[in-house]
């Protein structure tokens, strides 16, 4: 494996923005060293979508899982069983992405935390790590992972905007921390603190494409490409060669995922 060979640990490549233009952007991952994806569903209306993209690209792995902002009263709300039947597919390698977010949804909430927990008990089901969104919700979050032991799969904070003692939580819980576009934006001072101060071991880099392209290409449209930008910043910030970064980082992402590799040729 060549330690230059970046993941994005985080993309929609299923969304409008990018998915008419799959082989393009696959052609300018390679050239970007970037060699793997893992493309995350946020509906399971769409997730035949997600997984028929992974089952086209070698490189591409999916994850099942209804986002924590999708209306339930406008889509299929998942249960467990059918969770662990959507991952019954090698090149499905997460749950998620799921989790909480109360930043824009206002009222009794109880049935978001409700799919979270279905999320968990799938993810411990199935045995596979789980894609965990947060956003002002971060205490929520961690007590149901703690309540429904989330820990004993694993998983991502994916996109992590949240604060150092947030971080520090979800550490002592076992997961990774994934770093976006946003790590590189001027005002992102109290996150690049956190970036500096992750273990190398548990970091994870990601684009969340085609939202909050890093810079210089911030106000564009994201792609998988533009990951080495998010490695670049870490570079910078823990002071250490990008190399370094980018092995430790594909390294991280076939412990967490050790089904990934073998997906490949699925």
């Amino acid at each position: 494996m060549n330690p230059m060979q970046l993941v994005d640990s985080h993309c929609h490549l299923d969304f409008p923005e990018l998915h008419g233009a799959l082989p393009q952007l696959i052609e300018r991952m390679t050239a970007a060293n970037v060699g793997w994806a893992l493309c995350a569903g946020v509906t399971l209306e769409r997730f035949p979508v997600v997984v028929e993209i992974a089952r086209s690209y070698p490189n591409i792995f999916a994850a099942v899982g209804v986002h924590p902002d999708t209306d339930e009263e406008q889509a299929e709300e998942p249960s467990v069983e059918r969770l662990v039947e959507l991952a019954d597919d090698p090149k499905v390698i997460a749950i998620g992405e799921t989790g909480l977010d109360y930043y824009r949804l206002t009222g009794d909430l109880e049935w978001q935390r409700e799919r979270f927990r279905t999320h968990i008990r799938a993810a411990r089901k199935c045995h596979k790590p789980l894609i965990i969104h947060t956003r002002s919700a971060s205490g929520d979050t961690l007590r149901l992972l703690r309540e429904e032991e989330g820990g004993a799969v694993g998983g991502i904070f994916h996109c992590f905007t949240e604060d150092m003692d947030t971080a520090r939580a979800a550490l002592d819980l076992g997961f990774h921390i994934s770093f976006s576009g946003i790590v590189t934006f001027k005002n992102a001072k109290a996150l690049k603190e956190v970036a500096a101060f992750v273990p190398l071991d548990r970091i994870l880099i990601e684009t969340d494409a085609p939202y909050l392209a890093p810079v210089p290409h911030r106000g564009r449209t994201n792609e998988p490409s533009y990951v080495l930008h998010v490695a670049e910043e870490i570079s910078r910030l823990r002071n250490i060669p990008l190399e370094k970064v980018g092995a430790a980082t594909t390294a991280n992402f076939f412990r967490l995922f050790p089904t990934a590799l073998d997906a490949t040729h699925a």
